[in-house]
């Protein structure tokens, strides 16, 4: 009698991609929803997804979003936004000590069709968090059988792509939409 074939396992990096995508599904955001998860030597530290602050108002309960209204494209102006990002809500759950070292895994899908969110990643202000809170990495679900992966010291040795070299000295560079 043959044995049963058990299903191929999938990797550490798909689980937690795969518990973000999960969490993920409580975000109350009407444009994108996301999902974190901070995990340090195998062990979730903290989760997070994108809605409004603690006891206010979220765009499901308004019925609306400014920046879908504005149609401020993707990366713009996250300051007319009512949501804290997945990222930063999972960052403020843990305790610096916690995620020292540790690993962000972050998924969104689109609202409307469910779809991951093409060149997803974490916005100017989650890197900053991301930075001081310590972690080293960020994996990004694609929807493809690869993830993004980013080096958080990558981000550091290239000042966030916010500053360049102009004659020897760094100058600031314009966001886009300003």
């Amino acid at each position: 009698m043959k044995r049963p074939v058990a299903p191929a396992r999938i990797s550490k990096t798909q689980y937690y991609l795969n518990i973000a995508l999960e969490v993920s599904r409580r975000s109350t955001c009407l444009r994108r929803r996301y999902g974190a998860v901070i995990v340090n030597n195998d062990q979730i530290v903290s989760t997070g997804y994108a809605g409004a602050p603690r006891q206010t108002a979220n765009c499901t309960e308004i019925g609306a979003c400014v920046r879908i209204k504005l149609g401020v494209p993707k990366g713009e102006h996250y300051e007319w936004c009512r949501a804290v990002h997945a990222e930063q809500n999972a960052v403020i759950h843990a305790a610096r000590f916690d995620m020292i070292g540790a690993s962000l895994y972050l998924s969104g899908v689109s609202a409307e069709t469910g779809k991951p969110v093409e060149g997803a990643g974490p916005c100017r202000i989650c890197k900053r968090m991301i930075i001081n809170a310590g972690i080293a990495r960020v994996f990004v679900e694609t929807g493809t059988a690869r993830c993004r992966v980013f080096e958080v010291a990558d981000w550091i040795r290239h000042n966030l792509g916010e500053l360049k070299k102009v004659r020897g000295r760094l100058v600031p560079v314009m966001p886009r939409g300003y």
